[in-house]
Formats: C-alpha cells, sequence, structure tokens
C-alpha cells in the first residue's frame, strides 16, 4: 500500500474528518460502506463529506474540492441539481414506497428504451451489481448454459460468480478475489485478457456450444479508464452471435455517460442484454437490465426465470432518474463534455509531460485516467504496472490545492455538466504546481 507522511495526512486531512474516521472504523468494518472510500490506494485518513453542489465537495471541516468523482460517476448533472432535487422531494412527500407499481417506473423504462439501442424491455432493480446478477441468471436461463466470459479488471459489482481478477477497489487493495466465494460460484466463470482477439477466439473454440454470456464494460473505468479497440468489440459481437452466447454490456458506468445510449451509441454495437445504474437513478440507489424483448419475456412473472426486489422501482429513486434523463435528452451535455474532457486531458498530459513524468492519458468523453505508467494500457496486465507510490503523491498534491480525484489509480475520474473551464484550468494547473514539487 503506498505510504504518505504523517505530516502530509495531518495537513491534507482536517481534525473533524480524522475523527469522524476513527469513530467509523469502531462501528463499520474498515471505517466504510463501500472499499474505494477508504482511500487504500494513496494512504490516509478518507475525507468525510457534509454536502454537496454543483461540481463541489465540502468537507466537514469546511474545506471545499473541485469533485472529479461525482459519486463515481452518476452526477453527470453536477451535485443538487435544482430540478432533481425537487423532484425527489415531490415524490418523497407522497410517501417513500409502495410495494406496489407505479406510472413512474413506465416512464424512466420508456426513457431508457427509447434511449439504448440494445434494449426492448426493462426491468428496474436496486443497484449495479443486482442489475449484472439478474442479467447473468437471465442469460443463463435463457441458453440453458453455464459458462460466463469476463475480462480481468472489469468489475461488475460483488456477484459471487463474477467477483473474480475484478478492478477498482479489489485491485486496489490487492484482493482480486474474495474469501467466501466458493470454488462453485466461480466455477462456470472463464477469465479472459481484455483486448485480446486471440483469446477470446480460443474460448470459444475449446467452449463452444457451452457459453451462455460474455459481459464486459465496453469501456473499462475500473481498472483505470481503459479503452477496447474496435476489432475486439467486433470479433466480440461476432463470435457471441455464432455462437448462440449473449453478449452483455456493463453500462453502469459508461450508461448516459459518453453518450445518451451509452458505449453501445458511441462505438456502434449493439449487444442482446445491458445493465445500467449511476446515472439510471439520478444519485439513488436505482439500477436496471434489459434486452431483447426475446430474452427478457423469460424473467418471471412474464416466464420462469426468478428475479425480485422489495424497493425495485421505489418511487423516489424512479423520480430522481426520470428528472435527470429529461434533462439529459432536453439539453444533451455530451459536446460540452468532450470540449471540457479534451482540455482537461491534454492539460494533465502536457504537465506530465513538462515534469518529465512517464504517464499515458486515456480518455473517452468525460472518463479519463491519468496512468503513471511508461506504456499503454490495453488491459489489466498493462495497469498493473503503474506506479501507485507516484500516483498517491499526485492524489495528495491535488487534494491540498483543493482537487479531489479518485482515490486510485485504477479508478476513472468523472466531471459534469457544472464544470467550466476555469475549473478544468484550476485543475491543470494544480496538477503542474504538484509535479514540480517532485523536483
Amino acid at each position: 500500500m503506498p505510504t504518505v507522511t504523517p505530516e502530509k495526512i495531518k495537513h491534507s486531512v482536517g481534525p473533524n474528518s480524522v475523527a469522524a474516521f476513527h469513530r467509523a472504523q469502531q462501528l463499520i468494518p474498515g471505517g466504510v460502506n463501500s472499499p474505494a472510500r477508504a482511500f487504500g490506494g494513496v494512504g490516509g485518513s478518507p475525507l468525510f463529506i457534509d454536502r454537496a453542489e454543483g461540481p463541489w465537495l465540502y468537507d466537514i471541516d469546511g474545506r471545499r474540492y473541485l469533485d472529479y468523482i461525482g459519486s463515481w460517476g452518476p452526477m453527470i448533472l453536477g451535485h443538487a441539481r435544482p430540478e432533481v432535487i425537487e423532484a425527489i422531494t415531490q415524490a418523497a412527500s407522497r410517501g417513500t414506497s409502495y410495494g406496489a407499481p407505479t406510472e413512474g417506473e413506465s416512464e424512466l423504462a420508456e426513457r431508457i428504451i427509447r434511449a439504448v439501442p440494445s434494449v426492448e424491455r426493462v426491468r428496474l432493480v436496486n443497484s449495479g451489481t443486482e442489475a449484472t446478477m439478474s442479467a447473468i441468471r437471465v442469460a443463463r436461463g435463457v441458453t440453458g448454459r453455464d459458462k460466463v466470459i469476463k475480462f480481468s479488471g472489469c468489475y461488475h459489482g460483488h456477484v459471487d460468480a463474477l467477483l473474480v481478477a475484478a478492478g477498482s477497489a479489489a485491485a486496489t487493495l490487492g484482493v482480486p478475489d474474495s474469501p467466501g466465494v466458493t470454488a462453485g460460484a466461480g466455477g462456470d466463470t472463464l477469465v479472459l485478457p481484455y483486448n485480446d482477439i486471440p483469446a477470446l477466439v480460443a474460448a470459444f473454440e475449446q467452449y463452444h456450444g457451452k457459453i451462455a454470456a460474455v459481459i464486459l464494460e465496453p469501456v473499462v473505468g475500473n481498472m483505470g479508464c481503459v479503452i477496447p479497440s474496435a476489432d475486439f468489440l467486433r470479433e466480440l459481437r461476432e463470435l457471441t452471435r455464432r455462437d448462440g452466447a449473449i453478449l452483455i454490456f456493463d453500462e453502469v458506468m459508461t450508461g448516459f455517460r459518453l453518450a445518451m445510449g451509452g458505449a453501445q451509441e458511441l462505438y456502434g454495437i449493439v449487444p442482446d442484454m445491458t445493465t445500467l445504474g449511476k446515472i439510471v437513478g439520478g444519485g439513488m440507489p436505482l439500477g436496471a437490465y434489459g434486452g431483447r424483448e426475446e430474452i427478457m419475456r423469460h424473467v418471471l412473472p412474464a416466464g420462469k426465470i426468478f428475479q425480485a426486489g422489495t424497493l425495485s422501482g421505489n418511487p423516489v429513486a424512479v423520480a430522481a432518474g426520470n428528472a435527470t434523463l429529461k434533462i439529459l435528452e432536453s439539453d444533451p451535455p455530451y459536446e460540452y463534455l468532450e470540449t471540457l474532457g479534451k482540455r482537461l486531458g491534454d492539460g494533465l498530459a502536457a504537465a506530465a509531460t513538462e515534469a518529465g513524468i512517464p504517464h499515458q492519458m486515456q480518455r473517452v468523453g468525460s472518463m479519463m485516467t491519468l496512468f503513471f505508467n511508461e506504456h499503454p494500457v490495453r488491459n489489466w496486465h498493462d495497469a498493473d504496472k503503474s506506479d501507485r507510490e507516484r500516483f498517491s503523491r499526485y492524489f495528495w498534491g491535488l487534494i491540498e490545492r483543493g482537487v479531489y480525484m479518485p482515490c486510485s489509480q485504477f479508478e476513472a475520474l468523472f466531471f459534469s455538466r457544472t464544470h467550466t473551464t476555469e475549473h478544468i484550468d484550476q485543475t491543470i494547473d494544480a496538477a503542474k504546481v504538484t509535479f514540480a514539487t517532485w523536483k
């Protein structure tokens, strides 16, 4: 684990956050309710947040930070967008849960189906993890097959069968496989290198007619931003179609982020099924999975494949999702985000070059990673060679200067419609000053 001097920690993290973390550690495993928040990849105590607005986070010590996490992706419109808050408030005033259908669920389903090319029918759930778990079950049920292909470094939530060679917090903490996941749970999961066409072809040759599904992040964010090659996506689509396997795009991160229709719209590759989360819930706990009607009609009660949830389609979460997608439909931010993304990516890369620091800047739209790596990152094998200690110094240097980046080399950063060119330039300047201290 990267180390940071006690003086740096004390100066960077306010006393209220330090005290809050100490309290939390006595009550919650590791002091956090999701491991990516624990600063395990950079050392030190995490900041405890009091509130957020637009592009800003405010910690409990009263310090303000430009936010490049955006709740790990959902806040594409910025924090506390008035229309979204109003929708949540109105929904909550009518009751927080009914255990019965609402028209808002159909409205959100219509928006998803209208936007995402692969989705003809959709089921709402409570999280991205629940979406991927359900999609895998449906794929196995529909095909009558057991094997599932995933790619090392792709994270699909903490589903037992998919928590194998995962990215994100698992990689940061050095525990790519979790105790408690049985050999049986992962026994039908085949793990391949991302962007490796020969390995993919070999797997389909070896397990012809036995593969239920292939699941992947079409742009990876959980080993840092890793971009698929066009040939890799085309071969993946062709092999699955020819073999009768179901191709699942995990667009929990990329859905509504890279384009209204997600990565599948951006790259022109239409999978059989798609999983969604983050933006689709407007910052509230909500996920979704969907696909072709002929696949989704097998889900109970239309079919026999079981999936249920007491809070699925929760009216408050649905209201936030509808408000968010309505804004994205009426006032698409993607051209603006691309312009800002290029400015930020080019600026951070130039700052590293000027300082003589080996790096790779990898970006798609408003998600990107500055890898402290001498070589392009195409898969987890490449990403794992990144300089974690150097990333830790970069992270704390930016915290010192009021910029909050993801606390792991293996998490993509995100920004929002509320970020401005001034904010981007402030961030680039903070990186320049940070790198200058390394000389």
